[in-house]
C-alpha cells in the first residue's frame, strides 16, 4: 500500500475534518459559498448493525456529507434521531460544530490498541460503506475537544474518497449534493 492516499493524504496522518451540524443543506450551503469547497457527497443514512456507542448496542442514526477543501476531506454530519451517540454527546456538551479528527490507518484494530495504550478508549465504532470498521477514540477530552476517527484504508475507500477529490478540481459550483455511491 501507498504511504499517500489517492487525494494527496498520508496513510497513518490526518486525512479528514469533521463537524456535526443542525442542518446538513444549510451547511453545505455554507461550506460551498462560503469556503469554496465541494462538491459534497450525501449518504441518507448510516444506520449499520453492529454500531456499539461506549460499550452499549447503538441505533443511531446520522446522514452525512462528504467534499473537498483542497487536499482535505470535510464530513459534514447531521443526526437524524435522539438516540445516545458520540454526535449528541458532543452537542448536548457543547453545540454543534468540529467533531472530530480522521486519521487513515492501514490496520484499525492495531493502531486502537496503540492509542488505548497511551490512554484512549473506543467511544464508537461502526462498519463503513467504504469497507472495514470505524473507531472513534476518546483521551477524556474527546466530548469537549474532538475526537479521533480511525479510518480504514481499503482499495474502496481510496478509490470513492479520491473519486470525490476529483470531482472537487475545477469544479464550476454546480451540482453541490450529489449521491455517495
Amino acid at each position: 500500500m501507498s504511504d499517500t492516499l489517492g487525494y494527496g493524504q498520508p496513510v497513518g496522518g490526518v486525512a479528514q475534518t469533521a463537524f456535526v451540524v443542525p442542518d446538513l443543506a444549510e451547511a453545505v450551503d455554507h461550506w460551498v459559498s462560503d469556503c469554496k469547497a465541494g462538491p459534497f457527497f450525501h449518504l441518507p443514512h448510516l444506520l449499520a448493525p453492529g454500531q456499539v456507542y461506549r460499550g452499549e448496542e447503538s441505533r443511531a442514526d446520522v446522514t452525512l456529507a462528504m467534499g473537498f477543501a483542497g487536499h482535505m476531506l470535510i464530513e459534514l454530519i447531521q443526526p437524524l434521531d435522539e438516540h445516545p451517540s458520540v454526535y449528541k454527546e458532543a452537542i448536548d456538551l457543547r453545540g454543534y460544530g468540529f467533531h472530530h479528527l480522521g486519521i487513515a490507518c492501514e490496520d484499525v484494530d492495531t493502531s486502537s490498541a496503540q492509542y488505548q495504550a497511551r490512554g484512549y478508549r473506543e467511544a464508537y465504532r461502526a462498519a463503513v460503506p467504504t469497507g472495514g470498521e470505524v473507531v472513534y477514540l476518546d483521551d477524556g477530552n474527546g466530548p469537549h475537544t474532538g475526537f479521533l476517527e480511525l479510518l480504514p484504508v481499503t482499495p474502496e475507500m481510496d478509490e470513492t474518497f479520491t473519486r470525490f477529490w476529483k470531482a472537487s478540481r475545477d469544479w464550476d459550483g454546480s451540482d453541490t449534493l450529489r449521491p455517495f455511491a
